[in-house]
């Protein structure tokens, strides 16, 4: 089982879903995708988390993004499973729920981790870009519910990263400063982005694009 690294292309797959067989590259589209994993239905803390995901469409919508859950557990039981999440999330689940029986996509992505006690997923995380590549990855254990805020966070840093020469520093929040690229001299800097604040040689923050 081969561990994905940052910048390699995500590895496309067949499965059913909660919404029928879906082609992930297919899928996915021109878009970028989250992709995440979760241990098992009727389980307490990926209620909560199925929940929080459903109730962020609108972020996910903005951003171009198309969300897709990851279980080992099979079709009925994510359907049965959909009105516990809606009811205790407030949201409707209106994004796929893979059926991995097989653990065909878990064995894709590495998401079985057999020291955590047993062949269920762990809390895995990707952010795959329109490319199809792999641009973030997340692993949880299974008792830590994950904080889909920093999700959307990262996802937009990694849009900003993609929108010119910045980065983004600790802690950054969409409509903050960024940092413009080391590459680039503050004087050029200045001549493309305007305002530019040179805290150190290699440390200038412009505002971030829109």
């Amino acid at each position: 089982m081969a561990t994905l690294r940052l910048g390699d292309d995500a590895p496309d797959f067949t499965a059913q879903t909660t919404e029928g067989e879906i082609s992930f590259h297919d899928w996915k589209g021109d878009g970028w995708a989250v992709l995440f994993s979760h241990p098992a239905d009727f389980t307490p803390v990926c209620t909560t988390e199925l929940g929080r995901v459903a109730a962020l469409k609108d972020e996910w919508a903005q951003r171009n993004a198309k969300v897709l859950a990851v279980s080992v557990d099979g079709i009925d039981d994510h359907n049965a499973w959909k009105g516990d999440i809606e009811e205790v999330g407030g949201s409707a689940v209106d994004y796929p729920i893979v059926a991995d029986g097989d653990r065909k996509v878990a064995e894709l992505y590495d998401m079985i981790h057999p020291g955590e006690g047993d062949t269920s997923s762990v809390r895995s995380v990707f952010l795959i870009d329109p490319k199809g590549k792999v641009r973030l990855s997340l692993t949880y254990p299974k008792s830590v519910g994950r904080n889909f805020d920093e999700i959307v966070r990262a996802l937009d840093a990694l849009q900003v990263n993609d929108a010119g020469p910045f980065s983004t520093p600790a802690d950054w929040k969409q409509g903050e400063r960024v940092i413009v690229a080391p590459t680039v001299s503050t004087e050029d800097a200045r001549e493309k982005f305007g305002e530019v604040d040179e805290v150190k040689p290699y440390l200038r923050y412009a505002s971030a694009p829109n």
